[in-house]
């Protein structure tokens, strides 16, 4: 790695007073800090459907997902959530309450939805999607769903749904193991 500063090799080493193990700059001096970024979204709701999109890009392409993405600075978790929404399903919401939180440390990334109300059905495929859909509980394409944090957001969604009662949920993702792949007899 290379400083953003100055432009020297950095290496590994616990800087005085720390306690982890950080990229420093021998040269200027800078220690690099690597911070989760955060995803923000929301599950917009009309009537007894969610809107889902299908994803346009990789990580997932053509798997869906619920309206989300990545915090910009200087924006609240809501405000990005709203923008995310516009942005890959052109959907105008009401901002509801947090729904969930959800760590998933292996990729440095939180995942942050809220429940939102769709303000009517006017919605369209931004640059990211290549379509977006109404979709009752039965009918969700669990199979095809991009991210685990979406497919638990939704199972806990749809819980409390049944139940009459949202609460607010935080989790965190390990790892997926990968796959064996056993030579064939």
């Amino acid at each position: 790695m290379y400083c953003s500063v100055c432009g020297n090799a950095t290496f590994s080493q616990i800087p005085p007073g720390d306690n982890r193990l950080r990229e420093c700059c021998a040269h200027c001096g800078t220690v690099h800090y690597v911070n989760p970024r955060p995803v923000v979204g929301t599950i917009p709701v009309w009537g007894d459907q969610i809107l889902l999109c299908k994803r346009a890009i990789e990580p997932r392409l053509g798997k869906w997902t619920l309206p989300a993405g990545f915090m910009e600075t200087g924006e609240s978790t809501g405000a990005g959530a709203v923008r995310e929404t516009v942005e890959e399903a052109g959907a105008r919401v009401i901002l509801g309450p947090l729904f969930s939180m959800i760590d998933v440390p292996h990729v440095q990334q939180v995942h942050i939805f809220f429940r939102a109300e769709l303000l009517d059905t006017e919605f369209s495929i931004g640059t990211e999607s290549l379509d977006v859909r109404l979709f009752s509980e039965r009918d969700v394409p669990w199979a095809e769903i991009a991210f685990r944090t979406v497919s638990t957001t939704l199972e806990l969604f749809f819980a409390d749904r049944a139940r009459g009662e949202f609460g607010t949920y935080t989790r965190a993702l390990e790892q997926a193991a990968a796959p064996v792949h056993l030579p064939r007899a």
